[in-house]
Protein backbone atom coordinates (compact mmCIF):
# COMPACT_ATOMS: atom_id res chain seq x y z
CA UNK A 1 0.00 0.00 0.00
CA UNK A 2 1.34 3.31 -1.09
CA UNK A 3 2.13 6.67 1.26
CA UNK A 4 -1.02 8.15 1.58
CA UNK A 5 0.42 11.71 1.76
CA UNK A 6 -2.63 13.94 0.93
CA UNK A 7 -4.70 12.87 4.04
CA UNK A 8 -6.44 15.95 5.42
CA UNK A 9 -6.95 17.01 8.99
CA UNK A 10 -10.39 17.33 10.58
CA UNK A 11 -11.24 20.99 11.97
CA UNK A 12 -12.59 19.23 14.92
CA UNK A 13 -9.67 17.68 16.20
CA UNK A 14 -7.14 21.07 16.02
CA UNK A 15 -9.53 22.63 18.12
CA UNK A 16 -9.58 19.91 20.04
CA UNK A 17 -5.99 20.15 20.83
CA UNK A 18 -5.90 24.01 20.76
CA UNK A 19 -8.50 23.93 23.54
CA UNK A 20 -6.30 25.17 26.25
CA UNK A 21 -5.44 28.62 24.75
CA UNK A 22 -6.86 31.52 26.27
CA UNK A 23 -8.61 33.94 24.45
CA UNK A 24 -7.41 36.99 25.00
CA UNK A 25 -6.73 39.26 21.99
CA UNK A 26 -9.36 41.32 19.70
CA UNK A 27 -9.44 43.35 17.00
CA UNK A 28 -7.40 46.18 18.26
CA UNK A 29 -4.65 43.76 19.53
CA UNK A 30 -4.42 41.72 16.41
CA UNK A 31 -4.22 44.48 14.14
CA UNK A 32 -1.20 45.75 16.50
CA UNK A 33 0.67 42.75 16.13
CA UNK A 34 -0.08 43.32 11.95
CA UNK A 35 0.99 47.17 11.60
CA UNK A 36 4.27 46.09 14.08
CA UNK A 37 4.90 43.15 11.83
CA UNK A 38 4.82 45.40 8.79
CA UNK A 39 5.75 48.37 9.68
CA UNK A 40 9.08 48.72 9.79
CA UNK A 41 12.59 50.45 8.88
CA UNK A 42 11.25 50.26 5.24
CA UNK A 43 8.64 52.76 5.57
CA UNK A 44 11.40 55.34 5.81
CA UNK A 45 13.49 53.55 2.67
CA UNK A 46 11.14 52.10 0.56
CA UNK A 47 8.99 55.14 -0.89
CA UNK A 48 12.23 57.48 -1.46
CA UNK A 49 14.24 54.64 -3.57
CA UNK A 50 11.14 53.86 -5.32
CA UNK A 51 10.05 57.30 -6.31
CA UNK A 52 13.88 57.93 -7.54
CA UNK A 53 14.25 54.47 -9.62
CA UNK A 54 10.83 53.64 -10.58
CA UNK A 55 7.98 55.34 -10.36
CA UNK A 56 8.59 59.09 -9.55
CA UNK A 57 5.91 61.15 -7.52
CA UNK A 58 3.93 58.46 -8.64
CA UNK A 59 5.37 56.40 -6.28
CA UNK A 60 1.45 56.84 -4.14
CA UNK A 61 0.05 54.81 -6.88
CA UNK A 62 2.93 52.01 -6.65
CA UNK A 63 1.70 51.21 -3.42
CA UNK A 64 -1.99 51.37 -3.81
CA UNK A 65 -1.82 49.13 -6.31
CA UNK A 66 0.37 47.14 -4.36
CA UNK A 67 -1.80 46.75 -1.42
CA UNK A 68 -4.75 46.20 -3.47
CA UNK A 69 -2.49 42.95 -4.48
CA UNK A 70 -1.85 42.28 -1.15
CA UNK A 71 -5.99 42.66 -0.50
CA UNK A 72 -6.68 40.00 -2.46
CA UNK A 73 -4.52 37.29 -0.52
CA UNK A 74 -5.59 38.82 2.86
CA UNK A 75 -9.43 38.41 1.90
CA UNK A 76 -8.60 34.79 1.84
CA UNK A 77 -6.59 34.58 4.63
CA UNK A 78 -9.59 36.63 6.42
CA UNK A 79 -11.76 34.08 5.52
CA UNK A 80 -9.82 30.66 6.34
CA UNK A 81 -9.07 32.25 10.21
CA UNK A 82 -12.92 32.70 10.50
CA UNK A 83 -13.33 29.27 9.30
CA UNK A 84 -10.79 28.01 10.80
CA UNK A 85 -9.81 29.47 14.13
CA UNK A 86 -6.63 27.62 14.87
CA UNK A 87 -3.10 27.73 15.50
CA UNK A 88 -0.77 27.02 12.75
CA UNK A 89 -2.03 30.00 10.35
CA UNK A 90 -1.60 28.58 6.61
CA UNK A 91 -0.31 25.50 7.62
CA UNK A 92 -3.02 24.89 9.49
CA UNK A 93 -5.08 25.44 6.65
CA UNK A 94 -2.74 23.52 4.04
CA UNK A 95 -3.67 20.14 6.17
CA UNK A 96 -7.21 20.63 6.61
CA UNK A 97 -7.72 21.35 2.36
CA UNK A 98 -4.93 20.40 0.62
CA UNK A 99 -4.03 17.46 2.54
CA UNK A 100 -0.78 16.92 5.29
CA UNK A 101 2.49 17.13 2.96
CA UNK A 102 1.18 20.23 1.68
CA UNK A 103 0.52 21.62 4.87
CA UNK A 104 4.00 20.54 5.88
CA UNK A 105 5.58 22.18 3.04
CA UNK A 106 3.70 25.63 3.93
CA UNK A 107 4.61 25.18 7.51
CA UNK A 108 8.48 24.79 6.05
CA UNK A 109 7.92 27.44 3.99
CA UNK A 110 6.47 29.49 7.13
CA UNK A 111 9.38 28.37 8.95
CA UNK A 112 12.20 30.04 6.84
CA UNK A 113 9.93 33.30 6.62
CA UNK A 114 9.10 33.75 9.94
CA UNK A 115 13.02 32.61 11.73
CA UNK A 116 15.18 34.08 8.60
CA UNK A 117 12.97 37.40 8.78
CA UNK A 118 13.41 37.68 12.55
CA UNK A 119 16.85 36.89 12.66
CA UNK A 120 18.19 39.09 9.57
CA UNK A 121 16.00 42.60 11.62
CA UNK A 122 17.72 41.50 15.16
CA UNK A 123 21.04 42.45 13.10
CA UNK A 124 19.50 45.85 11.53
CA UNK A 125 18.25 46.42 15.30
CA UNK A 126 21.76 45.80 16.82
CA UNK A 127 23.13 48.21 13.85
CA UNK A 128 20.55 50.48 14.79
CA UNK A 129 21.01 50.65 18.58
CA UNK A 130 24.88 50.91 17.72
CA UNK A 131 24.65 53.92 15.98
CA UNK A 132 22.11 55.71 18.64
CA UNK A 133 24.69 54.74 21.90
CA UNK A 134 27.59 56.05 19.65
CA UNK A 135 26.14 59.61 20.11
CA UNK A 136 26.30 59.44 23.84
CA UNK A 137 30.12 58.26 23.68
CA UNK A 138 29.60 54.28 24.28
CA UNK A 139 30.41 51.68 21.62
CA UNK A 140 30.14 47.65 21.81
CA UNK A 141 33.40 46.29 21.39
CA UNK A 142 34.15 45.26 17.74
CA UNK A 143 34.72 41.54 18.56
CA UNK A 144 30.98 41.33 19.83
CA UNK A 145 29.61 43.63 16.99
CA UNK A 146 28.99 41.03 13.83
CA UNK A 147 28.70 37.46 12.95
CA UNK A 148 31.55 34.78 13.46
CA UNK A 149 34.11 35.79 11.09
CA UNK A 150 37.54 35.91 13.03
CA UNK A 151 39.04 36.93 10.13
CA UNK A 152 37.01 40.37 10.66
CA UNK A 153 38.02 40.35 14.30
CA UNK A 154 34.12 39.39 15.08
CA UNK A 155 32.80 36.96 16.83
CA UNK A 156 29.32 36.81 17.69
CA UNK A 157 26.49 40.04 17.31
CA UNK A 158 26.11 40.34 21.27
CA UNK A 159 23.20 43.02 20.71
CA UNK A 160 21.57 40.97 18.29
CA UNK A 161 21.11 37.67 20.48
CA UNK A 162 20.02 39.95 23.58
CA UNK A 163 16.98 41.34 22.07
CA UNK A 164 16.00 37.94 20.69
CA UNK A 165 16.28 37.04 24.16
CA UNK A 166 15.26 39.96 25.96
CA UNK A 167 11.78 39.88 24.04
CA UNK A 168 11.24 36.23 24.62
CA UNK A 169 11.20 36.50 27.82
CA UNK A 170 9.00 39.17 27.77
CA UNK A 171 6.95 36.78 25.47
CA UNK A 172 7.21 34.23 27.90
CA UNK A 173 5.79 35.79 30.90
CA UNK A 174 2.12 35.67 29.31
CA UNK A 175 0.37 37.37 26.16
CA UNK A 176 -1.35 39.60 28.02
CA UNK A 177 1.62 41.97 29.10
CA UNK A 178 3.55 40.74 26.00
CA UNK A 179 0.15 42.18 24.10
CA UNK A 180 0.33 45.82 25.93
CA UNK A 181 3.47 45.96 25.28
CA UNK A 182 4.02 45.50 21.81
CA UNK A 183 0.50 47.70 21.44
CA UNK A 184 1.94 50.94 23.53
CA UNK A 185 4.93 50.52 21.19
CA UNK A 186 2.92 50.28 18.26
CA UNK A 187 1.17 53.23 18.52
CA UNK A 188 4.65 54.99 19.34
CA UNK A 189 5.74 53.89 16.16
CA UNK A 190 2.55 55.27 14.27
CA UNK A 191 2.47 58.97 16.26
CA UNK A 192 6.17 59.17 15.24
CA UNK A 193 5.31 58.25 11.36
CA UNK A 194 2.39 60.54 11.50
CA UNK A 195 4.62 63.59 13.56
CA UNK A 196 6.93 63.36 10.17
CA UNK A 197 4.17 63.45 7.41
CA UNK A 198 2.13 66.46 9.88
CA UNK A 199 5.42 68.26 9.89
CA UNK A 200 6.63 66.96 6.35
CA UNK A 201 3.19 69.18 5.17
CA UNK A 202 4.70 72.26 5.86
CA UNK A 203 7.61 71.63 3.29
CA UNK A 204 6.46 70.45 0.35
CA UNK A 205 6.95 72.26 -2.88
CA UNK A 206 4.24 71.60 -5.24
CA UNK A 207 6.65 72.12 -8.13
CA UNK A 208 8.16 68.84 -6.55
CA UNK A 209 5.63 66.86 -7.86
CA UNK A 210 5.96 67.09 -11.76
CA UNK A 211 5.88 65.32 -13.53
CA UNK A 212 4.00 63.15 -11.68
CA UNK A 213 4.61 59.93 -13.60
CA UNK A 214 8.00 60.67 -15.06
CA UNK A 215 8.70 56.74 -15.87
CA UNK A 216 5.21 56.82 -17.29
CA UNK A 217 2.27 54.03 -15.81
CA UNK A 218 4.52 50.93 -16.22
CA UNK A 219 7.02 52.48 -13.47
CA UNK A 220 4.35 52.62 -11.36
CA UNK A 221 3.22 49.16 -12.14
CA UNK A 222 7.47 48.39 -11.52
CA UNK A 223 7.33 49.79 -8.16
CA UNK A 224 3.79 48.01 -7.26
CA UNK A 225 6.07 44.64 -7.74
CA UNK A 226 8.78 46.31 -5.25
CA UNK A 227 6.13 47.74 -2.96
CA UNK A 228 4.36 44.54 -2.99
CA UNK A 229 7.45 42.88 -0.59
CA UNK A 230 6.96 45.66 1.84
CA UNK A 231 3.63 44.61 2.85
CA UNK A 232 3.77 40.92 3.61
CA UNK A 233 3.92 40.45 7.16
CA UNK A 234 0.12 40.60 7.98
CA UNK A 235 -0.25 36.90 7.63
CA UNK A 236 1.08 36.51 11.37
CA UNK A 237 -2.29 38.09 12.42
CA UNK A 238 -3.59 34.43 11.55
CA UNK A 239 -1.14 32.54 13.36
CA UNK A 240 -3.02 33.99 17.32
CA UNK A 241 -6.37 32.74 15.91
CA UNK A 242 -6.77 30.13 18.66
CA UNK A 243 -5.96 33.10 21.35
CA UNK A 244 -8.86 35.74 19.64
CA UNK A 245 -11.81 35.82 21.20
CA UNK A 246 -15.00 35.99 18.90
CA UNK A 247 -12.46 34.94 15.96
CA UNK A 248 -15.03 34.66 13.01
CA UNK A 249 -15.94 38.61 13.99
CA UNK A 250 -12.22 39.79 15.46
CA UNK A 251 -9.87 37.72 12.60
CA UNK A 252 -11.25 39.17 9.37
CA UNK A 253 -11.21 42.85 10.92
CA UNK A 254 -7.47 42.39 12.15
CA UNK A 255 -6.39 41.11 8.90
CA UNK A 256 -7.86 43.40 7.02
CA UNK A 257 -7.67 46.35 9.25
CA UNK A 258 -3.61 46.15 9.35
CA UNK A 259 -3.72 46.20 5.60
CA UNK A 260 -5.46 49.58 5.16
CA UNK A 261 -3.65 51.15 8.15
CA UNK A 262 -0.57 50.06 6.59
CA UNK A 263 -1.55 51.57 3.18
CA UNK A 264 -2.61 54.55 4.37
CA UNK A 265 0.87 55.26 6.39
CA UNK A 266 2.99 53.80 3.57
CA UNK A 267 0.87 56.34 0.79
CA UNK A 268 1.11 59.20 3.47
CA UNK A 269 5.20 59.40 3.43
CA UNK A 270 5.16 59.05 -0.02
CA UNK A 271 3.15 61.68 -0.68
CA UNK A 272 4.91 64.15 1.72
CA UNK A 273 8.37 62.48 0.70
CA UNK A 274 8.47 63.39 -2.74
CA UNK A 275 6.74 66.53 -2.36
CA UNK A 276 9.77 67.63 0.11
CA UNK A 277 12.44 66.71 -2.30
CA UNK A 278 12.72 66.05 -5.91
CA UNK A 279 12.38 62.56 -6.67
CA UNK A 280 15.59 62.69 -8.18
CA UNK A 281 17.49 62.81 -5.29
CA UNK A 282 15.94 60.09 -3.01
CA UNK A 283 18.05 57.57 -4.26
CA UNK A 284 20.10 57.35 -0.81
CA UNK A 285 20.24 54.94 1.53
CA UNK A 286 17.78 56.78 3.92
CA UNK A 287 15.40 58.86 2.04
CA UNK A 288 13.57 60.25 4.98
CA UNK A 289 16.27 61.51 6.94
CA UNK A 290 17.95 62.79 4.36
CA UNK A 291 14.36 64.90 3.45
CA UNK A 292 14.34 65.95 7.12
CA UNK A 293 18.00 67.34 6.88
CA UNK A 294 17.58 69.20 3.58
CA UNK A 295 15.02 71.33 5.22
CA UNK A 296 17.03 71.50 8.50
CA UNK A 297 14.74 69.34 11.15
CA UNK A 298 17.38 67.39 12.48
CA UNK A 299 15.16 66.64 15.72
CA UNK A 300 12.53 64.72 13.24
CA UNK A 301 15.50 62.64 12.01
CA UNK A 302 16.78 61.50 15.34
CA UNK A 303 13.04 61.18 16.08
CA UNK A 304 12.72 58.49 13.09
CA UNK A 305 15.80 56.76 14.35
CA UNK A 306 14.24 55.81 17.34
CA UNK A 307 10.73 55.37 15.60
CA UNK A 308 13.10 52.75 13.36
CA UNK A 309 14.18 50.80 16.75
CA UNK A 310 10.37 50.66 18.39
CA UNK A 311 9.54 49.72 14.38
CA UNK A 312 11.93 46.69 14.57
CA UNK A 313 11.63 45.63 18.28
CA UNK A 314 7.22 44.94 16.99
CA UNK A 315 7.99 43.25 14.50
CA UNK A 316 10.19 40.81 16.04
CA UNK A 317 7.76 40.66 18.87
CA UNK A 318 5.08 39.58 16.77
CA UNK A 319 7.36 37.13 14.59
CA UNK A 320 9.13 35.42 17.50
CA UNK A 321 5.18 35.02 18.65
CA UNK A 322 4.17 33.95 15.34
CA UNK A 323 6.80 31.31 15.05
CA UNK A 324 6.13 29.65 18.47
CA UNK A 325 2.73 29.22 17.12
CA UNK A 326 3.70 27.59 14.15
CA UNK A 327 6.07 25.01 15.12
CA UNK A 328 3.78 24.40 18.19
CA UNK A 329 1.33 23.76 15.53
CA UNK A 330 3.76 20.97 13.66
CA UNK A 331 4.85 19.31 16.69
CA UNK A 332 0.83 19.09 18.03
CA UNK A 333 0.56 17.26 14.54
CA UNK A 334 3.52 14.95 15.44
CA UNK A 335 5.27 16.33 11.98
CA UNK A 336 8.02 17.48 14.52
CA UNK A 337 9.00 16.29 17.91
CA UNK A 338 5.95 16.18 19.58
CA UNK A 339 7.40 17.74 23.01
CA UNK A 340 7.09 20.90 20.67
CA UNK A 341 3.36 20.88 20.59
CA UNK A 342 2.62 20.54 24.30
CA UNK A 343 1.04 23.67 26.15
CA UNK A 344 2.42 25.28 29.66
CA UNK A 345 -0.24 24.10 32.00
CA UNK A 346 0.58 27.14 34.18
CA UNK A 347 0.66 29.81 31.18
CA UNK A 348 -1.18 28.01 28.66
CA UNK A 349 1.12 28.81 26.06
CA UNK A 350 3.42 26.76 24.05
CA UNK A 351 7.32 27.64 26.36
CA UNK A 352 9.13 24.97 24.85
CA UNK A 353 8.33 25.58 21.37
CA UNK A 354 9.24 29.68 21.68
CA UNK A 355 12.28 29.00 23.87
CA UNK A 356 13.86 26.71 20.79
CA UNK A 357 12.55 29.36 18.22
CA UNK A 358 14.28 31.42 20.11
CA UNK A 359 17.34 29.88 20.84
CA UNK A 360 17.32 29.50 16.99
CA UNK A 361 16.88 32.65 16.15
CA UNK A 362 19.42 34.53 18.67
CA UNK A 363 22.07 32.03 16.95
CA UNK A 364 21.16 32.72 13.69
CA UNK A 365 21.12 36.56 14.36
CA UNK A 366 24.39 36.44 16.53
CA UNK A 367 26.30 34.09 14.44
CA UNK A 368 24.95 33.66 10.91
CA UNK A 369 26.03 36.96 8.08
CA UNK A 370 22.21 36.34 6.39
CA UNK A 371 22.45 39.25 3.78
CA UNK A 372 22.92 36.62 0.85
CA UNK A 373 19.22 34.87 2.81
CA UNK A 374 16.77 37.56 2.96
CA UNK A 375 15.61 37.15 -0.06
CA UNK A 376 14.23 33.54 0.73
CA UNK A 377 11.72 35.24 3.09
CA UNK A 378 9.98 36.71 0.23
CA UNK A 379 9.36 33.36 -1.64
CA UNK A 380 8.65 31.48 1.45
CA UNK A 381 5.93 34.22 1.91
CA UNK A 382 4.55 34.05 -1.70
CA UNK A 383 4.22 30.46 -1.75
CA UNK A 384 2.40 30.27 1.88
CA UNK A 385 -0.02 33.47 0.10
CA UNK A 386 -0.62 31.35 -3.33
CA UNK A 387 -1.84 28.17 -1.98
CA UNK A 388 -4.22 30.29 0.46
CA UNK A 389 -5.85 31.51 -1.96
CA UNK A 390 -6.31 28.82 -4.11
CA UNK A 391 -7.14 26.97 -0.86
CA UNK A 392 -10.21 29.14 -0.81
CA UNK A 393 -11.87 26.61 -3.81
CA UNK A 394 -11.74 23.67 -1.44
CA UNK A 395 -12.33 25.06 1.41
CA UNK A 396 -15.73 26.31 0.53
CA UNK A 397 -16.23 22.37 -0.91
CA UNK A 398 -15.82 20.83 2.71
CA UNK A 399 -19.21 20.51 4.35
CA UNK A 400 -18.11 19.66 7.59
CA UNK A 401 -16.73 22.98 8.13
CA UNK A 402 -19.47 25.47 8.70
CA UNK A 403 -18.31 29.22 8.88
CA UNK A 404 -21.92 30.68 9.32
CA UNK A 405 -21.45 34.95 10.10
CA UNK A 406 -17.84 34.65 9.36
CA UNK A 407 -16.29 36.40 6.37
CA UNK A 408 -16.47 35.33 3.08
CA UNK A 409 -14.55 36.68 0.04
CA UNK A 410 -16.57 38.21 -2.19
CA UNK A 411 -16.93 37.56 -5.58
CA UNK A 412 -16.18 33.70 -5.51
CA UNK A 413 -14.06 32.05 -6.96
CA UNK A 414 -13.27 35.02 -9.38
CA UNK A 415 -10.58 36.78 -6.39
CA UNK A 416 -9.01 33.66 -4.45
CA UNK A 417 -8.50 32.19 -8.05
CA UNK A 418 -7.14 36.01 -9.44
CA UNK A 419 -4.92 36.52 -6.11
CA UNK A 420 -3.36 32.99 -6.31
CA UNK A 421 -2.34 34.27 -9.64
CA UNK A 422 -1.10 37.24 -9.08
CA UNK A 423 1.12 36.09 -6.31
CA UNK A 424 2.65 33.56 -8.40
CA UNK A 425 3.23 36.43 -11.09
CA UNK A 426 5.34 38.15 -8.07
CA UNK A 427 7.15 35.02 -7.61
CA UNK A 428 8.54 35.68 -11.31
CA UNK A 429 10.30 39.13 -9.95
CA UNK A 430 12.43 36.84 -7.85
CA UNK A 431 16.04 36.47 -8.50
CA UNK A 432 17.62 33.12 -9.54
CA UNK A 433 19.49 32.63 -6.43
CA UNK A 434 16.60 32.62 -4.16
CA UNK A 435 14.97 30.06 -6.17
CA UNK A 436 18.17 28.15 -5.74
CA UNK A 437 18.43 28.81 -1.92
CA UNK A 438 14.69 27.86 -2.03
CA UNK A 439 15.07 25.06 -3.99
CA UNK A 440 17.81 23.69 -1.18
CA UNK A 441 15.52 24.12 1.73
CA UNK A 442 12.42 22.80 0.28
CA UNK A 443 14.26 19.69 -0.57
CA UNK A 444 15.77 19.57 2.96
CA UNK A 445 12.22 20.09 4.29
CA UNK A 446 10.54 17.07 2.21
CA UNK A 447 13.33 14.74 3.04
CA UNK A 448 12.76 15.36 6.86
CA UNK A 449 9.03 14.62 6.19
CA UNK A 450 9.81 11.13 4.53
CA UNK A 451 12.12 10.24 7.23
CA UNK A 452 10.35 11.74 10.42
CA UNK A 453 7.01 13.47 9.69
CA UNK A 454 5.02 11.12 8.13
CA UNK A 455 6.23 7.90 10.65
CA UNK A 456 5.19 10.31 13.44
CA UNK A 457 1.89 12.14 12.24
CA UNK A 458 -0.93 11.53 14.38
CA UNK A 459 -3.09 11.18 11.57
CA UNK A 460 -0.89 8.07 10.48
CA UNK A 461 -1.79 6.79 14.17
CA UNK A 462 -5.08 7.55 13.55
CA UNK A 463 -5.22 6.12 9.99
CA UNK A 464 -3.13 2.66 11.08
Amino acid sequence: MGLNIFRKESLDRYLGADKLFVKTMNARDLMAIGIGTVIGTGIFILPGTIAAKQAGPGVSLSFLLSAIVCAFAAMCYAEFASALPVAGSAYSYGNVVFGEFFGWLLGWALILEYMLAVASVSTGWAAYFNSFIESFGLKIPHALSGPFDPAHGTYINIVAVVIVLLITVMLSRGLQSSVRVNNIAVVIKVAIILIFIVAGLFFIKPKNYHPFLPYHMSGVIHGATIGFFAYLGFDCVSSSAAEVKNPKRNMPLGIIGTLGIVTLLYMGVAVVLTGMVKYTRLDVANPVSYALQLVHQDWLAELLSIGALIGMFTMMVAMIYSSSRLIYAIGRDGLLPAFLGKLDKKSHSPQVALWIVAVIIAAMGGLVSLDQLTSLVNIGTLFAFTLVSFGIIPLRRRKDIGNRGGFKVPLYPFIPILSGLLCLAMMTQLQLETYIGAGIWFTLGIIIYFTYGYWHSKLNDKQN
